[in-house]
């Protein structure tokens, strides 16, 4: 029995909210279960420079935790003056996931940076992150395109990520802190929406696991991620 009760291929409540915030090009408050975070696209008219002139855009992401996102309170990292590895390797995944959906060289020489930062966590920050960050892209490309930025949008597929592990040796779906804290290997996958794998971080925590423990979590992470992608595309309007 998983300590919330859910079957092993339940997702928790899942919910995505655009609009959130006022300024923000593009905005969605994600919620997956206790885990909640604001993601916010902003446009701004430059590229890196290493995209000078060459007429491609990009998409890069930052990602933080509130101090009380947790059961207790941790520093700022702006305090301590750095970031840490966690965060710096997290919020290099959600970019690269988030540009997987976009045709980068159909928004000109502009960056869209987005910013996912944890509310409030119990697990699963990284992949309501890039759930989340997708649907705040996709609302910052509108803005573009009834902007005139863009003639149409350039999204290419749909993103989401979901976490899988093996709890008390079973596979299972979408881990809260419960399950991830004590799990005997854990695992995210990053999935467009018509099934092609965009990444997987997946670690054993004890003793290896099997290639058919494996296969067991890529499943449980396809139907994580088509329910998902489902929520995604109802909030959008996308077919």
């Amino acid at each position: 029995m998983r300590p919330s009760g859910r079957a092993t291929d339940e997702m928790r409540e899942l919910s995505f909210e655009t609009g959130y915030a006022k300024h923000a090009e593009g905005s969605c408050m994600v919620k997956f279960g206790d885990t909640h975070v604001l993601c916010t696209a902003s446009l701004e008219s430059r590229t890196p420079p290493w995209l000078r002139d060459t007429g491609k855009g990009w998409v890069t992401a930052e990602y933080g935790m509130l101090p009380r996102a947790t059961h207790t309170r941790g520093d700022r990292e702006a305090a301590r003056g750095k970031q840490s590895g966690r965060t710096q390797e997290i919020q290099r995944l959600i970019g690269r996931a988030l540009r997987a959906a976009v045709d980068l060289t159909r928004i000109g020489e502009r960056q869209i940076r987005i910013d996912c930062d944890v509310i409030q966590a119990d697990g699963g920050t990284r992949t309501a992150a890039i759930s989340g960050g997708f649907v705040a892209l996709h609302e910052c490309l509108r803005t573009m395109r009834d902007a005139g930025l863009i003639e149409t949008l350039p999204v290419k597929d749909t993103v989401a990520a979901v976490s899988c592990g093996l709890y008390k040796n079973t596979p299972v779906l979408d881990l809260d802190y419960d399950e991830d804290s004590t799990a005997d290997a854990d695992a995210n996958f990053v999935l467009t929406g018509t099934g092609g794998v965009v990444e997987i971080q997946g670690t054993a925590e004890g003793e290896p696991f099997a290639e058919e423990q494996f296969l067991r979590l890529m499943r449980l992470a396809r139907i994580g991620c088509d329910a998902i992608t489902a929520e995604q595309k109802r909030v959008l309007g996308l077919r």
